[in-house]
């Protein structure tokens, strides 16, 4: 940042006089800086009156404002329907790196103590075409693992305990991606209901990390003991060789609407920090009450600096932005892919080398932006998701009940080989980051198992949560014990997996969905703390078991056969390097027709991708994907320089020691019905 930078230094910084806080405010006319008393934090023991500069912002000096300092921020200003100014109320300053509470349950602001011993552990650095997501809640990944002490279970120091770690690294994933740790509340609805906010986007300040989840002699030990635990569960990571991608959740805040609770940016400038009309109104994009206003540098300047903060004081490798198309939003509330946010996330150099991951919408107009963001942006591919889902689940639903699936495998192959039709040629394959589920929506169980949500727990009487699952229960809604349901059910999660672990992009895991983890049909368990949305770990039976290993097993194929993990998109007729070469093969062996991209009868196909080395050795995959539930013989292609193939994996069954293995060109092989095969073609 420049000197001259009128925004510079916000928050607050040890100077040669003490303690200085920055914050910034067009519209206040007088702010105060508040210290409270080191034994009770309710306690004011001085105040002192800040100055305000011409950029706006507001400056307080105190030689009390060191670290370990409880302090809060009380700003006067204009009265008027915009506005939300109260000089007796206690603000949170937006940059503060701590937060402690009274007894009363108010929040203060703490200044930090940032020390910490990185000692020479470095990030992992992953690249990206090696990157496999594992999206995880830091309470719910080890809240119920028994081998993680009890006192540590449910919390960062769980989440980094050698089990834990080894349970990552045996899987054979690379980054955990943890639903938002910034310090959040639950909102006043839920609280009145006796629920929380358990996914916690909801956040109340984004440069602290949330308490609840530190063990409880951090959280005795306050909020600076807490920010060291979590720095040690990040270094213990990447000592580890794992990377930590922070859910942020920048959109909105948790002051929600206009009549939600005033816990800082409302009480410091209203009119600004967030989208409203002349009378009040607020223009809300996110569907949480209210919209952070990016088209304002000052909030701009806030993600900038909350993102450095954490990566590079925390150590985090990467952030998934939450409803990111609100950051892309102007003056007019229109998405941009040049904002000057999007821009500076991208090209600042504090931020090099960190993966940034859109949720690429919003649910305001034009808020569906797939495909829109800039280069060097990744974005989740709704796409990719509901096309993997249709054609395992409601198009097989749709063959058995009226002879026919409702589309060909044309737009199914699409989504495997990239995404091109969504991403341009200069983003390439690895901008799609390819999902079945997530956090939100139905477990990869569950989507086998439910036509329909089961969301009465959340007390809502079942209108939360979408009515739109790309599912199928396979004849039986829920639990059951008819063999043959259970056989395609578990079938159909086996080729869930395979689609997601073996398409090219970067794909993304929620956790459990690896044994397959039930939440008995809720699709929104987002205010549900409870065994229902912990990971299980004592209690799986013999299929999850199986189950697992097959996941494992996709995991270590895609690791050794880069065919199947591109960073380009080919061309055809030209030798584009670290792309693949991709044939596609009908049945018969022979080159795919109109008919066999098209037809909802032929939904069967054959992938010969082969490498373009540039960093790894040559390689080439066959996968064949048949998606009927009739057996099938299929003709192996006879592909130029091919002599063979080896089967490698097959979905059909958990089991390959009774297979033949070995495969010759045109030989043919008989396809169960519904049913993926990877083989190494030599």
């Amino acid at each position: 940042m420049p000197a001259s930078d009128p925004l510079r230094n916000l928050g607050v910084r040890m100077t040669s006089r003490g303690g200085e806080a920055r914050v910034w405010s067009e519209h206040a006319t007088a702010m105060e800086l508040c210290l409270f008393d080191e034994r009770d934090a309710a306690w004011l023991g001085n105040s002192v009156p800040m100055t305000r500069e011409p950029s706006g912002v507001w400056v307080g000096r105190s030689k009390l404002l060191v670290p370990g300092m409880r302090y809060s921020i009380r700003a006067t200003g204009p009265t008027g329907p915009t506005h939300a100014f109260d000089p007796s109320r206690n603000l949170i300053d937006p940059y503060a790196r701590g937060l402690a509470r009274t007894t009363s349950g108010e929040w203060r602001s703490y200044v930090q103590d940032d020390a910490f011993d990185w000692g020479d552990v470095v990030k992992p650095k992953i690249p990206l075409d090696h990157t496999v997501l594992y999206e995880t809640h830091v309470r719910g990944l080890t809240r119920a693992n028994p081998s993680v002490p009890e006192e540590l279970r449910g919390t960062y120091a769980g989440l980094a305990h050698e089990s834990t770690i080894a349970y990552l690294k045996d899987l054979g994933v690379t980054t955990v991606e943890l639903l938002p740790i910034h310090q959040s509340v639950s909102e006043q609805r839920l609280i009145k209901q006796g629920l929380v906010n358990y996914w916690g986007y909801n956040t109340l300040n984004f440069f602290t990390p949330q308490s609840s989840y530190a063990s409880r002699a951090a959280q005795v030990g306050g909020t600076g003991a807490v920010l060291r635990e979590f720095k040690g569960m990040v270094r213990l990571l990447h000592e580890a060789g794992l990377e930590v991608v922070l859910d942020v959740v920048y959109n909105h805040t948790a002051e929600e609407g206009p009549g939600g609770p005033t816990t800082s940016l409302r009480g410091l400038d209203n009119a600004s920090y967030y989208r409203q009309m002349d009378d009040g109104d607020y223009i809300d994009v996110t569907g949480c009450g209210n919209t952070v206003n990016f088209a304002l540098p000052a909030a701009q300047r806030l993600v900038l600096d909350s993102l450095r903060y954490w990566a590079n004081e925390v150590q985090i490798d990467g952030f998934r932005f939450d409803l990111a198309a609100t950051l892309g939003r102007d003056e007019n509330v229109d998405f941009d892919p040049e904002h000057p946010l999007l821009d500076a996330i991208l090209h600042d150099p504090a931020l090099e080398g960190v993966k940034m991951i859109a949720e690429p919408w919003d649910v305001g107009m034009g808020g569906w932006q797939v495909g829109n963001f800039p280069d060097g942006f990744q974005e989740w591919n709704d796409g990719y998701r509901d096309r993997a889902r249709d054609f395992w689940l409601t198009d097989v639903a749709a063959a058995r009940h009226h002879g026919s699936a409702a589309q060909g495998i044309g737009g199914f192959a699409r989504r495997l080989a990239g995404s091109a039709h969504v991403f341009s040629e200069k983003r390439g394959p690895l901008a799609s980051v390819n999902f079945i589920t997530a956090h939100d929506g139905f477990t990869m169980a569950d989507l086998t198992a439910y036509n329909q949500k089961h969301n009465l727990g959340n007390g809502e009487n079942n209108r939360d949560g979408t009515d739109n699952n790309h599912s199928f229960n396979h004849g039986v809604e829920g639990p059951t014990s008819d063999t043959d349901v259970l056989h395609s059910r578990r079938k159909a999660i086996r080729n869930l997996l395979g689609t997601l672990l073996l398409s090219a992009g970067v794909p993304m895991l929620t956790a459990g969905d690896e044994y397959g983890r039930s939440q008995r049909g809720n699709n929104n368990a987002y205010c549900l703390d409870s065994e229902l949305t912990w990971l299980s770990w004592g209690k799986r039976e013999p299929w999850q078991e199986d189950l697992w290993k097959v996941a494992q097993r996709l995991l270590r194929l895609r690791h050794e056969n880069p065919a199947l993990r591109p960073v380009r998109f080919g061309r055809f007729g030209e030798t584009v390097p670290s792309s693949n070469q991709m044939d596609w093969y009908n049945t018969e062996g022979l080159s795919m027709s109109d008919r066999d991209w098209n037809s909802p009868t032929a939904r069967t196909l054959q992938y010969v991708a082969a490498s373009t080395p540039e960093v790894e050795e040559f390689n080439r995959i066959l996968l064949i994907v048949h998606g009927m539930e009739d057996d099938i013989t299929v003709t192996l292609p006879e592909h130029a320089d091919v002599t063979g193939y080896t089967l490698l994996w097959d979905s059909a069954t958990d089991d390959l020691s009774s297979a033949e293995l070995e495969h010759g060109p045109g030989s043919e092989l008989l396809m169960s019905g519904t049913s993926m095969r990877l083989f190494r073609a030599h």
